[in-house]
């Protein structure tokens, strides 16, 4: 089954478990469309293509009308198709729906992929940390300045990847081992430990790697919410029902009690 699911970073928060504060982003995430199956038959590897947001169909190129039309619904498409690799056969086709709850669950640990933001041209204190240069005996140029680059005759060039100033930003980031910590089903929304990659509304792949240890405190919050609603509901009843309730138990008792003397004798 599909491991992975699109989403739009939202605003951030705290949750508190057990008298413990955990800040969170949320993130929302629409069902996600399946707009082609690729086969290892035919295209050399296993993957299903997923479509998220939506835009109109007439600001499309006719090649991607094309490809989307099994999709297309009111003159509107997926707006971002990425593919995620799987490896089983799959069941889906063009034209399912992925749900939240059908990929993650409370207490799941994942990771989210996402494009951080651009920073434009930054120098090498900002790019890098640099500390810069010394503040006095007439150095006021060299606050910031990125120093020696420390290369001579040997090699007599500059090796690729040295430090410096240059652009900074929209780069693929992934940050691993967060916890779902809680699932909003009415606003297709989940809540995932720590700050995530990108800006507010950008796109983030989800993907499951496995199960967290606060599963077993989800779990536990969940039976007190279920228990305080039956505990809601019933101090909600009319005074009458309950004392229906309360003849009706006693009345079982009663007969209980007659059943046992006449056991006896």
């Amino acid at each position: 089954m599909i491991d992975t699911i699109l989403g739009f970073k939202q605003k951030m928060g705290a949750v508190y478990i057990k008298d413990r504060r955990y800040p969170v982003t949320w993130v929302k995430v629409d069902p996600c469309v399946v707009t082609q199956v690729k086969h290892s038959e035919k295209d050399g590897y296993m993957a299903i293509q997923l479509g998220a947001g939506s835009r109109k169909i007439k600001n499309l190129t006719k090649p991607l009308q094309n490809h989307l039309k099994s999709v297309t619904k009111d003159k509107k498409s997926p707006r971002y198709l990425r593919e995620i690799r799987i490896s089983d056969g799959s069941d889906l086709k063009a034209g399912d729906e992925i749900k939240l709850t059908e990929v993650l669950k409370k207490g799941d640990t994942v990771t989210v992929t996402g494009t951080s933001k651009g920073k434009g041209f930054a120098g090498g204190v900002k790019r890098w940390g640099f500390h810069g240069g010394p503040k006095t005996h007439g150095q006021s140029d060299r606050e910031r300045a990125p120093g020696s680059i420390g290369q001579r005759t040997t090699p007599g060039r500059v090796y690729k990847g040295k430090h410096m100033a240059g652009r900074m930003g929209s780069d693929r980031v992934s940050v691993k081992s967060l916890v779902v910590i809680d699932i909003d089903e009415k606003n297709n929304s989940v809540a995932v430990t720590g700050a995530i990659p990108g800006a507010t509304g950008g796109l983030v792949f989800i993907k499951k790697t496995g199960e967290s240890r606060l599963k077993d405190q989800l779990n536990e919050e969940i039976k007190k919410e279920g228990n305080d609603e039956i505990k809601d509901r019933e101090d909600e009843k009319p005074e009458n029902e309950k004392e229906t309730v309360q003849s009706d138990e006693n009345d079982g008792q009663k007969k209980s009690e007659e059943t046992k003397t006449e056991m006896s004798k």
